[in-house]
């Protein structure tokens, strides 16, 4: 699947390929690297520390460029921009930077698949992570240099408390243009509608949508708290992001400064991976300060309102035998070898 872009735009990203594609003065190789949070967000935390170790292995050689917020498009424009080598890296969620480009990618956005944190680390880091990601580089023509954790989703909206699935019906939810999470939102009721998170707010100010469905972070460094009310404990979604580093800008760097590339992805991985955890438990009690309500919610209801999604959606992902992989992953103890679980 792939975009249809407007003559405009086709035209902007012309020019940033000639502008991502020039060297300074002095030979210092400038890469634009982007994403759709905050300056806050702990995806500015990941790409700061992808900066520093960059800059550092290389000596100043290489200088690195964050773009946040969204300023050089939507996740998915960001993705697209990756491929063609305008943008050197971006974080791709697994709900709106990658799903509309590698169907696989939708495996992690499955409502309910993953039990807990530790799992989610397990399946990102074990053969389905490397499988998908795989899958990735060949359509988005990239390198996937880590898996970052963009937060356990909740759904929350500003009309009343939702205590069970029936308490959806007729809420219009923003979600990602992943079509398993619209299908999703659909199967429990809601109304789901698809929109850039950067129109997100004016959507909840105009009454467009309803609510929405993100992290503790979002909801707080986006200040949805001024616009929302009632936030339930869904916790259907860890989300996945994919810190994707273009192919053709990455095959014009030398072996030296490729090594340094792929280091500076592994550090950024475990410093945005640490914020993500450290920043989810703080925005938590900011947001309780704030007056937002919580209401705690039986999952058991929510999932059996979503078996359709996984009955309809899983040979698009290659078949039920990737989702039972992910499940056994769910029961594996420390220091169990993945491969042995995921193979017995």
């Amino acid at each position: 699947m792939r975009c249809t872009l407007s003559w405009s735009w086709t035209l902007a990203i012309g020019l940033s390929l000639v502008s991502a594609g020039c060297a300074a003065s002095d030979d210092k190789i400038v890469l634009k690297v982007a994403h759709n949070g905050s300056a806050e967000h702990p995806y500015q935390v990941g790409f700061e520390t992808f900066k520093e170790v960059l800059e550092r292995e290389t000596d100043g050689r290489v200088e690195v460029q964050i773009f946040d917020n969204a300023q050089l498009g939507t996740e998915e424009e960001a993705s697209l921009m990756v491929e063609l080598g305008a943008l050197a890296a971006s974080a791709a969620s697994a709900g709106g930077g990658l799903a509309p480009f590698t169907p696989e990618a939708e495996l992690f956005n499955f409502p309910f698949i993953f039990r807990d944190l530790d799992h989610f680390y397990r399946v990102l880091d074990g053969p389905p992570g490397e499988r998908v990601g795989s899958v990735i580089e060949e359509d988005l023509d990239s390198l996937v240099l880590g898996w970052w954790f963009s937060g356990v989703r909740n759904t929350w909206n500003s009309r009343r408390p939702i205590l069970t699935p029936a308490d959806m019906r007729g809420l219009k939810i923003r979600v990602m243009s992943s079509p398993v999470l619209i299908e999703t939102f659909n199967a429990l009721g809601a109304q789901a509608t698809p929109m850039s998170f950067g129109e997100l707010y004016s959507g909840l100010e105009q009454h467009v949508v309803d609510g929405a469905e993100t992290d503790h972070v979002d909801l707080l460094y986006e200040r949805f708290y001024e616009v929302t009310e009632h936030v339930s404990y869904t916790g259907h979604m860890y989300l996945a992001a994919g810190l994707i580093f273009s192919r053709k800008r990455f095959d014009e760097l030398s072996p030296e400064t490729q090594e340094a590339v792929l280091l500076a992805g592994r550090e950024a991985t475990l410093a945005e991976r640490a914020a993500m955890e450290s920043m989810t438990n703080d925005a938590l009690a900011e947001l309780e300060e704030l007056g937002l309500k919580f209401y705690e919610v039986d999952r058991g209801l929510f999932q059996e309102k979503v078996r359709s999604v996984y009955e309809n959606n899983a040979e698009k992902i290659g078949g039920i035998q990737f989702i039972e992989e992910i499940e056994a992953l769910a029961g594996l103890e420390t220091g169990e070898d993945v491969d042995e679980v995921v193979q017995s």
